[in-house]
C-alpha cells in the first residue's frame, strides 16, 4: 500500500493544529469512554459498529447523529474533513492499483463513510479521461443484402412487403433491421423507422433524395421483436390490433347492376270494368 503525501500532510496538519486538542470526539478527562463534546455519547459513536448481531437501525441512526451534531461544532472539523477524504493507492491481487479512502470506515469531518465514499466515486468518475467512441466501420452495412433492405424500408412499411421487395423472406429480413440498428448505434427497443432510414442518409447508406413512404399515425419500430419475426409500433397505449400494419390493398369500382326502371305513376280505372257497359252501336242506312 502507498500512502500519497496529500494523506500524510493531512493527517499532519490535523494534529498539529493548536484546536486539535480541543475536538469533539476526544476522550473526557472525567469520563474516558466519554467524548469531550458531549459526555451522554460515546467515543465508539465515530467508529465502525464492532459488538456482536446487526445494529438495530433506529440506534445506529441515533449515534450518526449524536457524532454529527458534535461535529458541526467542532473547531478542527474543516481539518478533519480534508483528511477523511484523502486516499491511498494499493495494488489488488490482480496487480491492478486501486485508490481507497486512507479512511474507510467511521465519521470523519461530520461525514459518514458512505457520504466519503460517494465523493470519491463521484471525483474519479470526473477526473477520469473522456473515452472517445471508434468511429463505426460501415463495411458491414454496405452489403447488397442490407442496401436492399434500407431501400425497401423507405419504399414500404407493412414487414412482408419490406421483405418481398428486398428478395428475401421476412425473418432474414428483420434480422437485418435489427443488425442495421445496432451497426448505426440506435436503440432497438426506441428506434423508429424515421431514424433507421435518417441514419442511413446522414452515413450515406441512402441518397439523400430518397423518397419515405409515411409510417401512419403510430412510427413503425426500426427493429422487429426479440423472436424476429413481428413487426410492431411505438405506441405503448394503442391496442395490438391496431399497431399491426396492414397490407395495403387497392379498392376496385363495383359495378352497377341494372335496376328495371320504376313507374313513378300507375293508372288506375276509377269504375271497375264489369259495371261499364258497352252501348249498341247503331248502323244507319241510306234512305231510299
Amino acid at each position: 500500500m502507498t500512502t500519497t503525501v496529500d494523506a500524510i500532510a493531512a493527517r499532519q496538519r490535523l494534529v498539529d493544529d493548536r484546536h486539535y486538542r480541543y475536538r469533539g470526539c476526544a476522550p473526557d478527562p472525567d469520563l474516558p469512554g466519554m467524548s469531550a463534546g458531549d459526555p451522554d455519547v460515546p467515543l465508539d459513536a465515530w467508529g465502525p459498529y464492532t459488538d456482536d448481531g446487526p445494529e438495530p437501525q433506529k440506534v445506529r441512526l441515533d449515534r450518526e447523529k449524536a457524532a454529527k451534531d458534535i461535529c458541526k461544532r467542532c473547531p478542527v472539523l474543516a481539518l478533519c474533513r480534508t483528511y477523511g477524504n484523502t486516499t491511498v493507492t494499493e495494488s489488488d491481487a490482480h496487480g491492478r492499483q486501486i485508490e481507497r479512502l486512507v479512511e474507510p470506515e467511521g465519521i470523519l469531518g461530520g461525514e459518514l463513510a458512505l457520504t466519503r465514499h460517494r465523493a470519491l466515486v463521484k471525483r474519479k468518475v470526473k477526473e477520469a479521461p473522456e473515452l472517445v467512441a471508434p468511429v463505426q466501420d460501415l463495411v458491414d452495412a454496405r452489403t447488397p443484402q442490407k442496401v436492399a433492405v434500407l431501400r425497401a424500408l423507405a419504399a414500404e412499411v407493412a414487414d412482408v412487403r419490406v421483405a418481398h421487395r428486398a428478395g428475401m423472406d421476412l425473418r432474414t429480413c428483420n434480422w437485418h433491421r435489427s443488425a442495421l440498428c445496432s451497426l448505426l448505434d440506435l436503440d432497438k427497443e426506441t428506434a423508429t423507422r424515421d431514424d433507421l432510414l435518417t441514419a442511413a442518409v446522414l452515413r450515406g447508406l441512402l441518397p439523400s433524395a430518397a423518397g419515405v413512404v409515411w409510417d401512419g399515425l403510430w412510427p413503425v419500430a426500426a427493429a422487429p421483436t426479440t423472436d424476429g419475426v413481428r413487426q410492431r409500433r411505438i405506441a405503448p397505449d394503442m391496442p395490438l390490433a391496431a399497431l399491426i400494419p396492414q397490407p395495403r390493398t387497392r379498392r376496385r369500382r363495383v359495378a352497377a347492376a341494372a335496376v328495371p326502371p320504376v313507374a313513378r305513376f300507375v293508372a288506375v280505372p276509377l269504375f271497375p270494368a264489369a259495371l261499364v257497359a258497352t252501348a249498341p252501336t247503331r248502323i244507319l242506312e241510306p234512305a231510299a
